[in-house]
Protein backbone atom coordinates (compact mmCIF):
# COMPACT_ATOMS: atom_id res chain seq x y z
CA UNK A 1 0.00 0.00 0.00
CA UNK A 2 1.05 3.49 -0.37
CA UNK A 3 2.38 5.33 2.49
CA UNK A 4 0.19 8.38 1.60
CA UNK A 5 -2.66 5.55 1.56
CA UNK A 6 -1.56 4.36 4.67
CA UNK A 7 -1.51 7.77 6.63
CA UNK A 8 -5.30 8.83 5.16
CA UNK A 9 -6.39 5.23 6.82
CA UNK A 10 -4.36 6.15 10.21
CA UNK A 11 -6.61 9.35 10.26
CA UNK A 12 -10.07 7.43 9.71
CA UNK A 13 -8.91 5.52 12.45
CA UNK A 14 -8.65 8.35 14.49
CA UNK A 15 -11.15 10.25 13.43
CA UNK A 16 -14.05 7.50 13.82
CA UNK A 17 -12.56 6.76 17.28
CA UNK A 18 -15.14 6.70 20.19
CA UNK A 19 -13.80 10.10 22.35
CA UNK A 20 -13.02 9.49 25.73
CA UNK A 21 -15.62 10.30 28.62
CA UNK A 22 -15.15 14.09 29.74
CA UNK A 23 -12.60 15.26 27.24
CA UNK A 24 -13.13 17.14 24.43
CA UNK A 25 -9.67 16.16 22.33
CA UNK A 26 -9.23 12.60 24.11
CA UNK A 27 -10.50 9.32 22.17
CA UNK A 28 -10.05 5.80 22.26
CA UNK A 29 -8.03 3.69 19.40
CA UNK A 30 -7.54 0.04 19.33
CA UNK A 31 -3.49 0.18 20.28
CA UNK A 32 -3.10 -3.46 18.64
CA UNK A 33 -4.37 -1.61 14.98
CA UNK A 34 -2.63 1.14 15.65
CA UNK A 35 0.41 -0.32 16.24
CA UNK A 36 0.09 -2.55 13.28
CA UNK A 37 -0.94 0.22 10.98
CA UNK A 38 1.74 2.46 12.20
CA UNK A 39 4.48 -0.54 11.71
CA UNK A 40 3.33 -0.93 8.37
CA UNK A 41 4.12 2.91 7.45
CA UNK A 42 7.55 2.58 8.63
CA UNK A 43 8.12 -0.70 7.22
CA UNK A 44 7.04 1.49 3.51
CA UNK A 45 9.11 4.38 4.45
CA UNK A 46 12.30 3.48 5.04
CA UNK A 47 12.43 1.46 1.10
CA UNK A 48 11.91 4.73 -0.37
CA UNK A 49 14.19 6.61 1.64
CA UNK A 50 16.57 3.73 1.21
CA UNK A 51 16.11 4.04 -2.08
CA UNK A 52 16.80 7.91 -2.60
CA UNK A 53 20.24 6.91 -0.17
CA UNK A 54 21.26 4.33 -3.01
CA UNK A 55 21.09 6.80 -5.98
CA UNK A 56 22.78 9.58 -3.86
CA UNK A 57 25.41 6.46 -3.55
CA UNK A 58 25.43 5.47 -6.96
CA UNK A 59 25.70 8.25 -8.50
CA UNK A 60 29.03 9.31 -6.56
CA UNK A 61 30.59 6.28 -7.22
CA UNK A 62 29.59 6.83 -11.19
CA UNK A 63 31.26 9.96 -10.50
CA UNK A 64 34.43 8.99 -9.10
CA UNK A 65 34.87 5.86 -11.82
CA UNK A 66 34.65 8.58 -14.37
CA UNK A 67 36.89 10.68 -12.34
CA UNK A 68 39.31 7.42 -12.26
CA UNK A 69 38.99 7.53 -16.05
CA UNK A 70 39.17 10.45 -16.91
CA UNK A 71 42.77 10.94 -14.88
CA UNK A 72 43.55 7.31 -16.39
CA UNK A 73 42.69 8.77 -20.09
CA UNK A 74 44.77 12.11 -19.04
CA UNK A 75 47.60 9.76 -17.79
CA UNK A 76 47.59 7.73 -20.77
CA UNK A 77 47.63 10.61 -23.18
CA UNK A 78 50.25 12.58 -20.99
CA UNK A 79 52.25 9.59 -20.74
CA UNK A 80 51.90 9.86 -25.10
CA UNK A 81 52.61 12.98 -25.14
CA UNK A 82 55.86 12.91 -23.31
CA UNK A 83 56.59 9.53 -25.14
CA UNK A 84 56.11 11.82 -28.90
CA UNK A 85 57.64 15.01 -27.88
CA UNK A 86 61.05 12.66 -27.29
CA UNK A 87 61.26 11.97 -30.63
CA UNK A 88 62.48 14.80 -33.15
CA UNK A 89 60.32 14.09 -36.50
CA UNK A 90 57.19 13.84 -34.74
CA UNK A 91 57.51 16.21 -31.39
CA UNK A 92 54.53 18.70 -33.13
CA UNK A 93 52.39 15.60 -34.35
CA UNK A 94 52.86 14.30 -30.59
CA UNK A 95 51.90 17.50 -28.84
CA UNK A 96 48.55 17.88 -31.06
CA UNK A 97 47.88 14.43 -30.66
CA UNK A 98 48.52 14.73 -26.76
CA UNK A 99 46.48 17.84 -26.54
CA UNK A 100 43.39 15.65 -28.63
CA UNK A 101 43.15 12.85 -26.26
CA UNK A 102 43.61 15.25 -23.32
CA UNK A 103 40.55 17.56 -24.35
CA UNK A 104 38.43 14.06 -25.56
CA UNK A 105 38.79 12.49 -22.07
CA UNK A 106 37.66 16.05 -20.14
CA UNK A 107 34.64 16.08 -22.74
CA UNK A 108 34.13 12.61 -21.92
CA UNK A 109 34.77 13.09 -18.31
CA UNK A 110 32.06 16.16 -18.28
CA UNK A 111 29.41 14.18 -20.25
CA UNK A 112 29.54 11.68 -17.72
CA UNK A 113 29.30 14.21 -14.83
CA UNK A 114 26.28 15.78 -16.58
CA UNK A 115 24.69 12.50 -17.46
CA UNK A 116 25.10 11.56 -13.99
CA UNK A 117 23.52 14.79 -12.63
CA UNK A 118 20.56 14.61 -14.80
CA UNK A 119 20.10 11.10 -13.60
CA UNK A 120 20.00 12.31 -9.69
CA UNK A 121 18.39 14.90 -10.74
CA UNK A 122 15.20 13.59 -11.74
CA UNK A 123 15.29 10.75 -9.10
CA UNK A 124 15.21 13.15 -6.76
CA UNK A 125 12.57 15.28 -8.12
CA UNK A 126 10.38 11.55 -7.99
CA UNK A 127 11.25 11.27 -4.18
CA UNK A 128 10.51 15.23 -3.60
CA UNK A 129 7.28 15.05 -5.20
CA UNK A 130 6.42 11.75 -3.58
CA UNK A 131 7.33 13.71 0.13
CA UNK A 132 5.40 16.77 -1.33
CA UNK A 133 2.22 14.56 -1.51
CA UNK A 134 2.98 13.18 1.87
CA UNK A 135 2.91 16.12 3.25
CA UNK A 136 -0.13 17.11 1.92
CA UNK A 137 -1.93 14.61 3.09
CA UNK A 138 -1.10 14.72 6.53
CA UNK A 139 -1.80 18.83 5.96
CA UNK A 140 -5.05 17.54 5.06
CA UNK A 141 -5.47 15.38 7.45
CA UNK A 142 -4.77 17.46 10.49
CA UNK A 143 -6.86 20.59 8.84
CA UNK A 144 -10.06 18.41 8.78
CA UNK A 145 -9.10 17.05 11.98
CA UNK A 146 -9.19 20.45 13.55
CA UNK A 147 -12.26 21.60 11.30
CA UNK A 148 -14.11 18.40 13.28
CA UNK A 149 -12.89 19.81 16.65
CA UNK A 150 -13.96 23.24 15.76
CA UNK A 151 -17.57 22.34 14.36
CA UNK A 152 -17.99 20.03 18.01
CA UNK A 153 -17.76 16.30 16.28
CA UNK A 154 -15.74 15.21 19.06
CA UNK A 155 -18.36 16.95 21.87
CA UNK A 156 -21.53 15.42 20.38
CA UNK A 157 -20.44 12.43 21.84
CA UNK A 158 -19.99 12.81 25.36
CA UNK A 159 -23.02 14.52 25.69
CA UNK A 160 -25.20 11.63 24.97
CA UNK A 161 -23.17 9.28 27.50
CA UNK A 162 -24.20 9.19 31.10
CA UNK A 163 -21.38 10.23 33.45
CA UNK A 164 -19.23 7.25 34.79
CA UNK A 165 -20.32 7.64 38.71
Amino acid sequence: MDPLDRIDELITIVEQARSVPMSRNNCMVDRGEMIAALDELRAELPADLRRAAALLEERDKIMEAGKREADRIISEGEAEHARLVSVNEITVSAEHEGARIIAEARAEAQRLREEVDDYVDTALANFEQFLTRALASIERGRDKMHALREIGTFAGDEAERPLPF
